[in-house]
């Protein structure tokens, strides 16, 4: 094509999508959206270069002019709170956004327990599901997105959802309830953002600008924007990942362990749940065949019913008389499964579960639900089963080729999905996160304040309210004094509250010593919103915290303890001594304490074995579970340490 010819066509098609440019909005400005109450509104989108903008709210109209590039905004004065109204958009083109209501938007953020769905709870909350439906109160999930290269202007999907009971199944639990709480107070209509990533660092949720004081994750990003060293070690991994041909027998044999027709030989007990490590199988790492035989009553027949297998490291295949039932693929979800009318028979039914398990020890976790379900009955699954080895996986001999997993990477989170949000006026943050930072505690102290002002500046709103879920009991009790990385970032957690205008639900309380994702998250929702009410709704008479250690002096053979937010007193829960609290002299060797609490607002410290005491620590450990310092409001003390 002549020169000439080729210059006039790429004239007439750029004219062409010039003209042909429309206004269009980003996702969050969409039907059944919430805007924040009584805060000056930016409207944003893209259009043609200097195209006029009008928007029209309530019978007003206000008016914005896209730059030479196409991006325009339009600034709109508070709104009361209310809805549902229509706003009207006009450029070249027209766009209506219909149900939206002007209410109070909370940015809900961090890993998986800030996303766990009420899905997952329940069986726990059957008539909080049943009795969702509030058509003020909306959520907006965005899914999982990285980007290591620069902040991004949009998301690529999302939508509002307004509570029902079939809609508030995929909202965060945590976040819901704390929804509901606030909604409950003060009939305020409340839009959650939820943008959290289970398993993910908090690094990866501040910004480049915000991480200027951490070189060392400087350095990382700059070397993740070369896309050529991230691909070049992604490639690396995939190749040395070697896809083992399975040598299950339980599979390869001519009738399969799942079969009705299948005849069981050499089979050993086995006691469920429990770790098959800790029943006489000595670091297996493989394919682990269960087996019971139940008697069904005829009741239970011929309607749908549902077996409960708690949960299991890691994966799962389930069978109920031959049938797949159900199939997780790791160990955190709790295995619930649905199974069809026809399927149980009235006598013998015989359940089958294929376990796969890479490290660490496999099987059933304890203390949780193992049941068969129908028709109002249950059977109970726990005790003896029988097991057969399917599968034995050869050790590992040369360290794995890592690649570089980008929702863990500095940055990579807010830039995808926070970073879209910060035109979006808001409330405040909730933030349930910090798990994934516990196996290195200590950047944390430093890490979370970062979050916070980066957040702060970010969203250019002056210091919003901030509220941290402290990290859940978890894990295995220590019934000695210890060391403990998860007590040091609750620590971080608990410090952080010298940062203005941040709140701290304390949740010792309400963990589960053999589960990451505790279930009981409208505890914790409503922590969150009490510590709402006192930041974000200037309520000034409620208590929103359990007693906060505040300083303390040292008396002879003792250390007194002060406190605040002791509300009407402190008080042991359990009416036993107070229990938890470690005491140590120079040395910083710990041991435990005689605890009382003196005119409800500070507690002597002593142990007849530390004549000059200088240290004292209360419910440092991954699980204290007899921690019972509480005021009689009924809310928690956060664990603490003086300082050492």
């Amino acid at each position: 094509m002549p020169t000439s010819k080729l210059a006039l066509t790429l004239f007439f098609l750029g004219w062409s999508l010039f003209g042909l440019a429309q206004i269009r909005l980003p996702r969050l400005i969409s039907d059944g959206m919430v805007l924040q109450r009584d805060q000056t509104l930016k409207f944003w989108g893209w259009a043609s270069a200097q195209e006029n903008i009008s928007i029209r709210i309530k019978d007003k109209t206000y008016r914005g002019k896209a730059d030479q590039a196409g991006n325009w905004s339009v600034t709109v004065p508070p709104q009361a709170a209310g809805g549902p109204f229509e706003i009207n958009l006009k450029g070249k083109n027209e766009l209506q956004i219909r149900d939206v209501y002007f209410g109070d938007v909370w940015i809900c953020a961090g890993q998986s327990n800030m996303v766990l769905p009420m899905e997952r709870v329940k069986e726990r909350y059957p008539l909080e599901i049943e009795q969702a439906n509030y058509p003020a109160i909306r959520n907006f999930f965005i899914p999982t997105l990285t980007n290591l290269q620069e902040p991004q202007a949009d998301l690529p999907s999302g939508k509002w959802e307004v509570t029902t009971p079939q809609n508030v199944l995929r909202f965060g639990a945590t976040a819901y309830f704390f929804a509901k709480s606030i909604y409950d107070k003060y009939q305020i209509p409340i839009g959650l953002i939820n943008a959290s990533v289970g398993g993910t660092p908090i690094e990866a949720w501040i910004s480049e600008a915000g991480l200027m004081a951490f070189p060392d994750l400087l350095a990382t990003i700059q070397q993740n924007k070369d896309t050529s060293y991230v691909n070049s070690l992604n490639r690396k991994a995939r190749l040395a990942t070697v896809t083992r041909p399975s040598a299950d027998k339980g599979l390869l044999e001519s009738v399969k362990w799942f079969d009705p027709a299948y005849v069981p030989k050499n089979w050993r007990n086995i006691s469920v749940p429990g770790y098959w490590e800790d029943q006489g199988i000595k670091e297996l790492n493989g394919v682990v065949w269960y087996r019971k035989e139940i008697e069904v009553p005829a009741a239970m027949c011929g309607v749908p019913a549902k077996l409960f297998l708690g949960r299991i490291v890691d994966a799962d295949f389930a069978y109920v008389n031959g049938q797949a039932v159900g199939n997780i693929t790791y160990q955190y979800p709790p295995r619930r499964y649905n199974l069809p009318a026809d399927l149980l028979k009235p006598g013998k039914n015989t359940l089958v579960v294929r376990v796969i398990n890479n490290e660490g020890k496999g099987g059933f976790v304890p203390d949780k639900p193992y049941f068969l379900s129908a028709n109002g009955q249950q059977i109970d699954l726990k005790g003896d089963w029988q097991y057969k080895v399917g599968d034995v996986f050869p050790p590992v001999t040369t360290p794995p080729i890592s690649g570089i997993n980008l929702q863990n990477q500095p940055t990579a989170l807010f830039n995808a999905m926070a970073a879209p949000l910060i035109n979006c006026a808001a409330k405040g943050f909730l933030w349930y996160q910090g798990e994934s930072n516990a196996g290195n505690p200590w950047p944390y102290y430093q890490l979370l304040p970062a979050l916070i002002q980066d957040w702060r500046k970010q969203w250019k709103q002056g210091d919003l309210p901030f509220i941290t879920v402290q990290l859940a009991n978890f894990m295995e009790v220590n019934y000695l004094p210890s060391e403990s990385n998860w007590a040091v970032l609750r620590d971080a957690q608990f410090k952080s509250l010298a940062v203005p205008n941040t709140g701290l639900a304390v949740a010792i309380d309400l963990g589960e010593w053999n589960d990451i994702h505790p279930l009981n998250k409208k505890d914790v929702g409503i922590r969150l919103a009490l510590a709402a009410q006192r930041l974000a709704y200037g309520d000034q008479n409620v208590v929103h915290s359990g007693p906060q250690y505040d300083h303390y002096q040292i008396e002879g053979d003792k250390i007194r303890l002060h406190f605040k937010h002791t509300g009407t007193g402190m008080i042991s829960k359990d009416g036993e001594p107070l229990a938890c609290f470690a005491i140590a002299g120079a040395d910083k060797r710990f041991v435990w304490a005689k605890a009382e609490i003196q005119a409800d607002q500070t507690i002597l410290v002593s142990n007849s074995q530390v004549l000059q005491p200088m240290y004292v620590r209360y419910a440092w450990a991954d699980n204290p579970a007899d921690a019972n310092l509480y005021n009689r409001e009924g809310l928690p003390a956060s664990p603490f340490r003086t300082d050492e």
